[in-house]
């Protein structure tokens, strides 16, 4: 049986870990892994995982993070960080790592 528990899933009594998959992108400027970075900690989400380029002035980032312990619901921890990349004409996506997998499945 499958039970969902906030931010962790129980599969047949184990507790699946949970986590997400952070996107960034934009022009580049300083401070963008800080602003996420410190978003992710003031929400109890630990980064797992990352992976930065700059290409010319255009900035790209992946994160990896466990979000089983967050101190706020998903839904509002991927609102605050798309928030903040609206404020730095950044576009920030969260997604829950089984979506993000599903939607690269072939």
């Amino acid at each position: 049986m499958l039970y969902n528990i906030g931010t962790a899933i129980i599969l047949e009594g184990i507790i699946l870990k949970m986590k997400a998959v952070i996107t960034v992108t934009g022009r580049d400027s300083v401070g963008i892994i800080s602003l996420v970075s410190t978003e992710c900690a003031a929400s109890n989400a630990n980064i797992l995982e990352i992976s930065q380029t700059v290409l010319s002035e255009y900035f790209a980032m992946i994160m990896l993070v466990d979000v089983e312990n967050l101190k706020i619901p998903f839904i509002e921890f991927a609102d605050r960080l798309t928030e903040l990349g609206r404020a730095r004409n950044l576009d920030i996506h969260v997604m829950h790592e089984d979506i993000f997998n599903s939607m690269h499945r072939i």
